[in-house]
């Protein structure tokens, strides 16, 4: 199994599967970043994200095209959906000239209300079991601005849609959406505001010739 996905951009890579049927190469403007195909349990293939194994270079350039995408709109505050898509979420901050970010939670402190969480499910947590919250004092930052939510992969949308239902139930109508992939197509059935991605990727199926574009 190679160790070497998403740890540097590359310029000489063809885009799609390669040759290994093990990595996926995508574009991220002039250059390229590799990721490892993983089998879902249902057969098919995607090209797989994990922002905190990614090398610090990679995550820059994930967070400039998604700052980029976001800046447009002005937003005051950046809401960072976990756990992978924090790190994404604090660099796009960063580059938006915001001093910090108000991060979403799957830990209930005591002082939580319960009437502010959701159960969540996803394409990677199928069974669900946790729920996400956000937290009552955070609510004060979020009243009357401009918000964004950063996420590291849309794929299905179910996880993306239950934290917009819960910024909803906080009051908080966000502007946009960004994310480092957006993975498939499934995603765009469970939203109805403007979606912005570093790259995307398609949905994969096993062949006899090898992993082949849905």
């Amino acid at each position: 199994m190679r160790i070497d996905v998403w740890q540097q951009l590359y310029t000489d890579l063809t885009g799609g599967v390669q040759a290994d049927q093990e990595t996926f190469a995508v574009p991220l403007g002039q250059q390229q970043i590799l990721l490892p195909i993983r089998t879902l349990p249902d057969g098919r293939g995607v090209a797989s994200l994990i922002l905190n194994q990614a090398s610090f270079g990679v995550l820059d350039a994930l967070a400039d095209a998604v700052a980029a995408q976001l800046a447009p709109l002005q937003p005051d505050v950046v809401v960072a959906v976990p756990t992978l898509g924090l790190p994404l979420a604090e660099a796009v901050a960063r580059r938006l000239g915001h001093n910090r970010l108000v991060p979403l939670g799957y830990s209930r402190k005591f002082w939580y209300d319960e009437a502010l969480s959701l159960p969540l499910s996803s394409i990677t947590t199928p069974g669900g079991g946790k729920k996400i919250y956000i937290d009552p004092r955070m609510l004060p930052l979020l009243a009357g601005r401009r918000v964004v939510v950063v996420d590291d992969v849309l794929s299905s949308g179910a996880s993306i849609a239950t934290v917009l239902q819960l910024l909803q139930i906080a009051g908080v109508r966000p502007l946009a959406v960004g994310a480092a992939m957006l993975q498939g197509e499934a995603w765009r059935a469970r939203l109805d505001l403007p979606v912005m991605g570093a790259f995307s990727t398609p949905i994969l199926q096993q062949t006899p010739a090898g992993w082949q574009v849905t």
